[in-house]
């Protein structure tokens, strides 16, 4: 069966030759580079993995176009855009031209951040994308999942998939998923899937993570085996790799059999069109 992780950043330290702005902290204060994650991946059986540029190095993919060049055939990238630079409108023209560029990822879990989606900056880029057969990973709060609904269902030919189930980092578990069912009305949009992600990062529990599956459940109901990824976000993983994957492969019961080889890789490299090997 092949694994493929949906989630992993990698990014370089904060140095004035390559500043960060300042807008988020890291995951972890060393950062993680490719080639330990690569040493990562084989301990745990990970055959391929999607890098994820991450929001606090700014719009950038220097780091992950490096990783892809050292091993094309381990890493593809799920790649930062700024819908404000001078040269947006040409850059995307040729986005899925860069080796093993997916897609790309747009994070709207801060205030910050959220600020030009609701000012209407990503507007054009929609129905760019669209055109452009460019698929989007796209993080937002549950409270906001109604707006990329919209955005859904105006671009039906648009993919799309919603990260880490719209949850919130740092809150207290009901907290956290007190408005989950937020999210599951964006199912019925074919072009939506969804990334049950970084869930460990959600809860204090032990493994097997019984309360998280049963939110993971939920989201596997709604969306399907073909439209749920898993992904680990190791750089904040509070537990061993394996553990991620052992989740589902074996702590899963309610995960049917002929579904996981489309949850744990299958389903995220056809629908962002990396070929199969």
């Amino acid at each position: 069966m092949l694994i493929a992780d949906s989630q992993v950043h990698v990014w370089g330290a904060n140095t004035p030759e390559r500043p960060w702005p300042g807008r988020a902290h890291a995951q972890r204060d060393i950062p993680l580079g490719h080639e330990e994650l690569l040493q990562e991946m084989n301990a745990a059986g990970v055959e391929r993995l999607v890098i994820v540029p991450p929001s606090w190095e700014g719009d950038r993919n220097d780091l992950a176009l490096a990783a892809v060049k050292a091993h094309p055939t381990r890493f593809a990238i799920m790649g930062r855009f700024n819908p404000e630079a001078p040269d947006a409108k040409q850059t995307i023209q040729g986005w899925r031209k860069q080796p093993n560029m997916l897609g790309m990822r747009f994070s709207f879990h801060i205030p910050v951040l959220q600020q030009p989606l609701i000012d209407g900056k990503f507007d054009w880029v929609w129905a760019e994308a669209e055109k452009q057969g460019i698929a989007l990973m796209i993080l937002v709060p549950q409270h906001m999942v109604a707006a990329i609904d919209d955005v859904a269902a105006r671009y039906p030919g648009l993919k799309i998939v919603m990260d880490h189930m719209s949850l919130t980092s740092g809150k207290p578990f009901d907290e956290t998923f007190r408005d989950f069912d937020k999210l599951l009305p964006i199912a019925k949009r074919p072009n939506v899937a969804v990334k049950a992600s970084a869930l460990p990062c959600y809860s204090a529990e032990p493994y097997p993570f019984v309360k998280v599956q049963e939110y993971a459940r939920k989201a596997y109901e709604a969306f399907g085996g073909k439209r749920t990824f898993w992904g680990s976000d190791l750089s904040r993983s509070p537990v061993p790799y394996r553990n991620q994957i052992d989740m589902w492969l074996n702590d899963a019961p309610w995960l049917k059999a002929e579904d996981k080889e489309w949850v744990m890789g299958r389903g995220i490299c056809e629908w962002l069109g990396w070929k199969l090997p």
